[in-house]
């Protein structure tokens, strides 16, 4: 067995951090939409509501942050939204033992913490780019995946059994200590980090006329170049025809695989009586497959090549999930769940770091925090547009229909793919260099 590669002390405490936040969020799995069932009452269209207006508001509360990480030292920026995450979970508890906890703060926690994430993964990806190399950027994605299924797999379990014992308010505590620990591990990482500098638009040159005292020009010409700055992140993404192609099918992918899980939440809780550990188990044991999928990213690459992995495993992932319409009451319907999910997550687990790779190969340093951020907030605006569309059809009709819809729809996303020859890779220089001549 080959021995297994360093990626260095720094990259070690960015692991560190990511995994406690990872499995802190892992206990806590579920717990928003699980409180606003067991103690809140809520109907399955405020559910779904909780799921989709939270994500939504968290994007648009997020449009600005792109730019704003972009030109910030990474790390202040990853410990702050850590922070921040921090204190907006805890108001769960606090609230909940002061008899004061609501739907409507559920909804504010819930935008509060899809904004701070879409910012933390944006300082965080262009961290990572500058603090590994390019040919161990697959490994480290593979690692960032590893602890990510493994968090859910023993979190939601330990959740449970801790939700039964203590109250239904203590994962969602034990995820708000996690930011606190996750900003202590960014803090060790240490290091000299510069701050990155804002594109000088062009100064006048000696002997210009340079406009009075009074005059307006120079900051209409500054938020001319900011209003360009929001929407660079899309541009990057929707001109490049590899990133274009994998975004959208990710999109749709994500969009209907997070809009089911309200639906799935109401539909085995409330109709067919599951207890809450059977809920848990039924979306803990299936992230095995993830520790799978993320082992073999670096091989299936290596044998296969990138545009081959992209293509069948990102059609493959999208067949599983119609099975979860035959869910039923008893060891049957948890069997089902579990193998439909086990399938699900796989195929996950094998393609997301291939992506995640991808993109930031593809994407120059100076743009990275701006395209992930875009791509955050078009998945969060996704999920929510699609979750909000499955909640008022399990509203009209009920949550196994609204399951069968996405399960159909879903079908479709592998058009979305890209051929061939929009998925090889295109180098920092290059896209530096093309960007250069526009």
């Amino acid at each position: 067995m080959a021995a297994r590669r360093s990626l260095g002390r720094r990259f070690g405490w960015l692991w560190a951090a990511y995994a406690v936040s990872a499995y802190g969020s892992g206990l806590g799995f579920g717990a928003i939409p699980l409180i606003a069932v067991l103690v809140l009452h809520a109907s399955p269209a405020q559910v779904s509501a909780l799921s989709a207006v939270g994500p939504a508001v968290g994007a648009l509360l997020a449009v600005p942050l792109g730019p704003w990480v972009e030109f910030q030292r990474k790390r202040p920026v990853m410990i702050s939204m850590d922070l921040a995450r921090f204190a907006a979970m805890l108001s769960i508890p606090i609230g909940y033992a002061l008899g004061l906890l609501g739907f409507v703060q559920l909804l504010v926690v819930s935008a509060a913490v899809a904004a701070a994430k879409i910012a933390f993964n944006a300082a965080s990806g262009a961290f990572l780019k500058a603090l590994v190399r390019p040919d161990d950027l697959l490994v480290a994605n593979a690692r960032f995946e590893s602890a990510q299924w493994s968090s859910i797999a023993v979190g939601p379990p330990l959740g449970g059994a801790a939700i039964g014992l203590f109250g239904p308010v203590t994962t969602v505590l034990a995820d708000a200590l996690s930011y606190l620990l996750s900003a202590l591990g960014i803090v060790a990482i240490g290091g000299r980090e510069d701050r990155p500098r804002r594109p000088d638009p062009g100064r006048p040159q000696a002997g210009a006329n340079r406009p009075r005292a009074g005059t307006d020009r120079p900051q209409a010409g500054t938020g001319r170049r900011r209003g360009a700055e929001l929407l660079d992140g899309w541009r990057h993404l929707l001109t490049h025809p590899g990133l274009r192609a994998l975004y959208l099918n990710q999109l749709l992918v994500n969009g209907l695989i997070m809009a089911t899980e309200p639906l799935l939440a109401v539909l085995l809780l409330r109709q067919l009586g599951f207890p809450p550990w059977q809920y848990g188990l039924a979306f803990a044991a299936p992230c095995l497959g993830g520790l799978i999928g993320s082992r073999l990213a670096r091989r299936v690459v290596a044998r296969y090549g990138r545009p081959r992995i992209l293509r069948t495993v990102g059609a493959l992932r999208a067949v599983w999930l119609l099975g979860l319409v035959l869910v039923r009451p008893g060891v049957v319907g948890l069997v089902t769940v579990i193998a439909v999910e086990l399938a699900i997550i796989i195929g996950m687990s094998l393609y997301n770091p291939v992506l995640a790779t991808y993109r930031l190969d593809n994407t120059p340093p100076e743009r990275v925090a701006r395209t992930l951020s875009a791509w955050s907030i078009g998945s969060s605006a996704a999920i929510a547009a699609l979750s909000a569309l499955g909640g008022l059809l399990a509203a009209a009709t009920s949550p196994r229909t609204a399951i069968t819809v996405a399960g159909l729809l879903i079908l479709a996303s592998p058009l979305l793919l890209p051929r061939r020859e929009h998925v090889e890779p295109v180098r920092d220089a290059e896209l530096s260099a093309a960007g250069a001549h526009r």
